[in-house]
């Protein structure tokens, strides 16, 4: 298994796995494979997106695993070697090749990329039922920040607070 950055001819692979991705967390949910192409060139593989995308790929080309990572500065932690984090925004592994060493070697890559590019940490979320990802990540020497919670705004909270906004005073 090889570990780099993703490349055209993996393409098709990836677009595969990211179907599968997308019914790991949307069960009963489908997406057809032609939007999902359309989405990871025009958006997730675009320079404006911000994201890394890592696979984890044998010789021909076929992924089996995948990282998403992107690098960011902190806005409390001035000091240079404090301030660049790697954020991890997703990690997944076919589910054909759980349990091969395919994560790790997508984790190691990622720890590699974000030492080489100065990084003090790597942060990443877990969803609270994946107790297999947490036993995994905690494996590998991760530590759940227990201090930390995620919060969402979709919807029409969302459309609601950013009408908001054109009520604020001047």
């Amino acid at each position: 298994m090889r570990v780099g950055l993703v490349l055209p001819p993996q393409h098709d692979s990836l677009v595969d796995l990211l179907c599968e991705l997308h019914t790991y967390y949307n069960e009963a949910s489908s997406v057809a494979p032609a939007m999902v192409r359309s989405y990871l060139v025009e958006d997730l593989l675009a320079p404006h997106s911000g994201l890394q995308l890592v696979v984890a790929h044998d010789e021909l080309q076929h992924v089996a695993g995948f990282a998403a990572i992107a690098l960011t500065y902190s806005l409390v932690e001035p000091h240079p070697d404090r301030r660049r984090h790697c954020w991890l925004k997703e990690l997944y592994v076919r589910a054909a090749h759980r349990g091969t060493g395919v994560g790790e070697a997508l984790m190691a890559w990622v720890a590699q990329y974000a030492v080489e590019n100065n990084c003090c940490r790597i942060d990443w979320p877990v969803k609270a039922s994946n107790t297999r990802g947490i036993a995994f990540y905690e494996g590998l020497g991760g530590k759940l920040l227990e201090d930390r919670l995620s919060y969402r705004l979709e919807g029409p909270a969302l459309t609601g607070l950013a009408t908001r906004r054109g009520s604020m005073p001047d």
